[in-house]
This record gives C-alpha cells, structure tokens and sequence, in this order.
C-alpha cells in the first residue's frame, strides 16, 4: 500500500515532523507500506531530523532566498486555498496552492495523510478521490478559533477520518463537529525507545522541556521550584529549549534566588539523554494537544509530575502509578509533589519503573496495528459512509426548504404592464 503524508515543513524542528518521521519509518519498516513525505515548503538543503532512507521525500516549493521557486508571479501572491484563519496562512503562498493541488491530482496514493488543519483542507479539496483521505490533529479542537473551526466542519466532511492525538480530544470533535460518514478516533503519536541508557535515578536532577512559550507556564515551575530549593537546596532544575520567552524567564531566575539553581540549557535534540541524566521531569503547561515530553521521559525510566492539562496528561500518566498530575495552574501543588517525590526516594523509583513499562504502549507495532486497522475499515465502509453523506445533505436541504419564510403572494400584473418597471 502507498502511503502519503502532507507535511508543512520536513526540514524545519518541531513535535509534528518529528512525529510524522516516526510514524513513516514505522508504517515502512513494520508495516512493509511504501511511505512517502510531501514538504509543503524547503527552507534548507538537507532535513534537521533523520529521515528513514526507505521514506521518499518530496518536497513542493523551495522558500530558500535565490531559489528558482521565488521568482514565480505566483509565489508573491498569498494563497487562496489554504485557509485565512489558520496560523500559518503568511507562510503559504498561491504557488503552494497551484503545486499542491497539482500534487494530489497526479498522486496514486491509496492513503493520503494531512497533518495540520490548512493542510487537511487542502486535501478534503484536491485529494484524490479514489485514495482515502484521513485528517490528523496535531493540535486540540479548541485551540483552533472560532473562525477556522467553521471552515473545518465544511471541509472536513470531505474526508473519511480525522485522527486525533488523545481520545478525549476525538470526544470534543464527535461532540461540536457535525462529520457524518467521517471517522472520528484517536491514535497516540510513537514514541521510539530512548538512544541511551534509562536513568539511575540517582542525580539530584529536575528536567524539564519545551518551547519557552507562555502556554508552557515555565514561570509557573520556576515559581514552584523556588519552593523547591527552599527545602531542598541540593536540588537544581534544567530548562531544555528556546523561544521568546527566553528573556522573561532568566529574569525571574534572578529575581527568585535561583540563579545557580535553575538552568535554562537551550535546545537539545535529541532531548533523552538529557532526560535520562534526571531523576524527575515535570511539565507545567496549561495546555498539551499530547504529552510527547512525558513520554519521553516515561521512555527513559524516570517518573513525570504534570499540570493535568487539557487533554494529554491524564491519558498518558496514572497518578500515583507512574507519574503525579496536579492542578493546572497551581505552583503549589506542584512543588509540594515534587518534594514529595524527592523524599520518598523508594517510591520515586517505584514509578520510575512503571512508567518505563506503561511507556511500551507507544511502541511502533502496536500503532502501526492500529492504523492499518483503521486502513481497512475505512475502505470496508467507504460505500456506506458515502450514503451516511448523502443522507445528511439530503436532511439539510429539506429542513432548509422547511424554514425558508413565505412572502406575501404576488399578484399577476395587468395586462399591459411591466412586472419590472424601469425608469426611461
């Protein structure tokens, strides 16, 4: 089976290509599918991850300064197809329109894959129609506006599913998005086994990772770590990654004590080793589409304390089991399970271990099971999906026609005259 995914960007860093990769080399090397990878766009020569050498890469429209593809007419116009309301419409131009529906009506693909909401309407409109088109989400349904949720609903029922990263995220979608005939499951990301050693445990060592971005509440953890370092001042917390919060938060290291104490380290890619060097790893965000650091850290033997955010964390750590889950928001609570853990050294290895064993449900096999699982029921129901459509259409045009408002009756003009009258 050929499969294709449609991707924003292959060369750049980020949790969806990272995860897209994973997921092609997996659907290649277990699941014995030809895979192959369309960039919308190619900023640089080579990708910043490895990509599988059985994976084809294509890429669509080189953005390099100097290219041939930036003297084009159409690549100084925006894009038309790709929606308005979606956060990286600057980023697209009229040329990623015309190459990327070029692309799928030429594609011979018997699966096309999206993985962002613009890129997913650029499938439902030029996908092709004998191949199955399937939605991922990468981010939540909320997190999407108001705006770019309705252009959405219209666009997605033209798929055959929308794939989200978290079950309860699939229940929001079932629940406010109307897809009649449009499957509509959750399939969590791979997440491959560590490159090193699981950690000893033993380091006096918080880690934590993302991008320094005000949703990932890194304020919040320096708040709860200076807690933290007040009772135990043997403790120190990394901060691994970059963003425009980078400023921000080595200020409010100085202004909290912590400096010495509380490292920010830049980003590390991969970040297991870093990971495996700690003893704990703690998230704070307000907010995960996933989790893919908790599982990372899962994957390296070493427990996680979370905000339970919206809508990863509670799926992928069993407080109390494997991790801690506190209320979002709350420094207070997360210092104190973090001291918790800190003391009671027995059960922080306890959790260590099962969180190394519940991270094998990311394993590749069993997710690539479930995708071609998916697979083959999409082309078993494809047939009475289409009538589930039909049906719907059908539904809404008749309560339409039911509540469309009667004007008054219209008289017959006499005879003679004109019914409208125009001035001479």
């Amino acid at each position: 089976m050929k499969i294709v995914f449609l991707l924003h960007n292959a060369y750049a860093i980020g949790g969806t290509v990272r995860t897209t990769l994973n997921l092609a080399a997996a659907l290649t090397g277990c699941g014995g599918h030809e895979v192959e990878i369309v960039s919308m766009s190619r900023h640089r020569e080579v990708p910043r991850f490895t990509v599988d050498p059985a994976v084809s890469l294509v890429p669509l429209v080189d953005t390099r300064i100097g290219g041939v593809d930036t003297q084009y007419a159409a690549y100084g116009e925006p894009a038309q197809d790709f929606p308005a309301a979606e956060k990286r419409h600057k980023q697209y131009t009229r040329l990623h329109d015309l190459r990327v529906r070029d692309y799928l009506e030429r594609c011979d693909a018997d699966v096309v894959i999206g993985t962002r909401p613009g890129i997913n309407v650029y499938l439902a409109m030029h996908g092709p129609r004998t191949a199955l088109r399937i939605g991922q989400e990468h981010l939540r349904h909320d997190a999407h506006s108001k705006k770019l949720r309705a252009v959405l609903a219209r666009h997605y029922r033209s798929l055959d599913a929308v794939v989200t990263m978290t079950a309860a995220d699939a229940e929001v979608y079932r629940a406010r998005m109307t897809l009649p005939g449009v499957r509509v499951l959750s399939v969590p990301n791979i997440v491959p086994e560590a490159p090193c050693p699981p950690s000893e445990g033993t380091s006096k060592i918080i880690a934590s990772a993302g991008r320094l971005a005000p949703g990932k509440r890194f304020d919040l953890l320096l708040e709860a770590f200076a807690a933290v370092a007040a009772q135990e001042p043997e403790w120190q917390l990394r901060i691994y990654g970059g963003g425009p919060e980078e400023a921000k938060l080595r200020d409010l290291i100085a202004g909290l004590g912590l400096s010495g104490r509380a490292h920010l380290m830049g980003a590390h890619s991969p970040i297991e080793p870093e990971f495996a060097k700690a003893s704990i790893v703690v998230s704070a965000s307000d907010a995960e589409s996933f989790g893919m650091t908790l599982v990372e850290a899962m994957r390296c033997g070493v427990p996680a304390v979370s905000t339970n955010a919206p809508l990863g964390p509670a799926e992928i750590i069993t407080d109390g089991v494997d991790g801690r889950l506190v209320p979002v928001g709350d420094a207070r609570a997360l210092a104190e399970a973090l001291v918790d853990l800190i003391q009671d050294a027995p059960h922080r290895h306890s959790m260590a271990r099962a969180a190394f064993a519940s991270a094998r449900r990311y394993d590749p096999d069993p997710i690539v099971a479930r995708y071609d699982l998916l697979f083959a029921e999409l082309r078993e129901t494809r047939r009475g999906r289409s009538w589930q459509r039909l049906r719907h259409r059908a539904a809404n045009w008749a309560r339409r026609k039911t509540r469309s408002p009667r004007g008054p009756a219209r008289t017959a003009p006499a005879r003679g005259t004109r019914s409208d009258p125009r001035p001479t």
